[in-house]
């Protein structure tokens, strides 16, 4: 049945979304959408759906308010469910009512699902709680965006500054000085602690503490601009004990990553945990072959090796979509033993019902060869699925070592069509601090597309980082030493490298 939902997107941080809102989104026919402080949001939307941007930054409105009601009763009644996706609440400063009054009079069948305001979670992000027992007992949410030059004001200044409740002020940068003189001529005293949240729970996160007579002025120094929420009142003081999420070492440095786009999520979001904000920028896609003949083949054949050696998780999926082709499961392997060059190959066997029976000490070719050479692997049938293009190590000193190695190629990388601009201009900016490596193809493509002399002119404040050695000398073939590069040749490894790193330069500065 058609409908409409007001759905609150939350302040910015992807975790703070709602299930609810999250399901709508899947489903939606028409989802309708502001300017969001993350628009990671819209990746839950159906493929089909029609995505259209109504917002509204900065005075510029994209499409009038009458005209977003009206946008919202036509879709409904052309019998279709519409997601209307707002940042925030929809009911906290966000006209939602006054789209759901036009829904109503139009009989459109609507409902509202809340959304983590952005005055609840910003100010807990910066450690500053709205209520606690010794220092405030209730809290008053303000518009700051009126206009300083009209003759009246919509706001009981000498009520608000008589009272003990923490005051939450939307939108106030611009009218900021005003704020603080309002209150301090209505009897606010000048030394109430003050604090500026800029764009709060987002990888972008600021916050400044000062006194309510000072606050306009350090925040200027300071550069501080919308959007961000001014918090007045005795809470403040509890801001520098409390405070967790400024605390991670990555908040507000950008990172790109150029793994590929199928396997990039896991190294986002171990960076985003500690604060990045990534860039996404695939220097590599996964492909299947033209022709997978051969796989299948492979496959009802692989009961005559003796050892079976995957080299990425990316080839264990390949392979084992060639085997059921052929109606084949992990049986199929028979008394045939089963390696992997690194644990996230070994968790790919295991969530297919395979457990590796050798993975190496370090996660790189020369390892396995050493590996195996101490397991008898002379005179064994080696079958090895993986990339078309890929060194050559592995299969040749087996090869030297009396092994019959068998090289199959189960998929394809090549190198992404994207327009680089968007790092370009981040690099510009000073918006990017590390660019990460995974694999040597990743940087002979990510140099295709930003030459080595244009990338030299970011550099050292744009530092690299790279998942092992062998990575770090292709990144030294065209003239750049890792600043970062992972003690273990993992994923996880390399995220944990990188925040060490940007740690260290922050306590080295502090």
């Amino acid at each position: 049945m058609p409908k409409v939902y007001l759905l609150g997107a939350g302040p910015g941080d992807p975790g703070l979304l709602t299930l609810k809102a999250k399901a709508v989104l899947q489903t939606a026919d028409v989802v309708v959408y502001d300017y969001l402080a993350n628009k990671s949001f819209l990746s839950f939307c159906r493929p089909d759906a029609q995505i259209l941007y109504v917002g509204k930054k900065g005075g510029d409105h994209t499409l009038p308010q009458d005209q977003i009601n009206q946008l919202l009763v036509e879709k409904a009644k052309e019998g279709k469910v519409v997601a209307r996706l707002k940042g925030g609440d929809p009911y906290v400063f966000g006209r939602g009512a006054e789209e759901a009054e036009e829904l109503l009079d139009a009989g459109v069948d609507f409902e509202v699902v809340p959304g983590v305001t952005s005055a609840v979670a910003a100010p807990a992000y910066a450690g500053i709680p709205l209520t606690h027992r010794a220092y405030a007992s209730s809290v008053s949410f303000i518009t700051g965006h009126e206009d300083p030059t009209k003759a009246g004001s919509a706001h009981d200044w000498e009520a608000l500054a008589r009272s003990a409740s923490t005051l939450v002020f939307f939108m106030g940068v611009k009218n900021l000085p005003d704020i603080a003189k309002n209150l301090m001529r209505a009897g606010r005293p000048a030394t109430t602690p003050a604090a500026l949240v800029r764009w709060g729970t987002t990888c972008r996160h600021r916050s400044l503490a000062a006194d309510l007579g000072s606050i306009a002025e350090k925040a200027k120094a300071a550069g501080f601009a919308a959007p961000s929420l001014l918090v007045v009142g005795e809470v403040v003081r509890l801001r520098d004990r409390l405070s967790w999420f400024e605390k991670r070492p990555l908040l507000g440095k950008g990172v790109v990553v150029t793994r590929s786009r199928e396997q990039a999520s896991d190294l986002v979001r171990l960076l985003e945990d500690d604060g990045a904000c990534c860039f996404e920028f695939p220097a590599i896609e996964i492909a299947p072959l033209s022709d997978d003949a051969p796989v299948r083949r492979a496959a009802r054949e692989l009961s005559g090796y003796d050892w079976v050696i995957f080299t990425s998780a990316n080839g264990v999926e390949a392979f084992f979509a060639a085997m059921a082709a052929e109606g084949l499961d992990a049986r199929a392997f028979g008394q045939a033993k089963v390696g992997a060059i690194g644990p996230a190959t070994a968790a790919a066997l295991a969530g297919r019902g395979i457990r590796a029976d050798f993975l190496p000490e370090r996660f790189v070719a020369e390892s396995v060869v050493e590996g195996l050479l101490a397991r008898g692997v002379a005179g064994k049938k080696v079958l090895i699925p993986r990339a078309e293009k890929a060194r050559e190590v592995l299969p040749e000193k087996l090869a030297e070592a009396g092994a019959a190695v068998t090289v199959l190629p189960v998929y394809a990388t090549r190198p992404v069509d994207q327009d680089p601009e968007e790092i370009l201009e981040a690099m510009r900016s000073g918006e990017i601090r590390y660019v990460t490596f995974t694999s040597s193809s990743t940087v002979d493509n990510f140099f295709a597309k930003i030459p080595p002399q244009v990338f030299r002119e970011f550099t050292p404040a744009v530092a690299c980082a790279v998942i092992g050695p062998i990575t770090a000398k292709t990144l030294e073939t065209y003239g750049f030493i890792p600043a970062v590069t992972a003690g273990e040749y993992t994923v996880p490894a390399l995220a944990r490298a990188v925040a060490r790193h940007a740690a260290a330069e922050r306590d080295a500065a502090s």
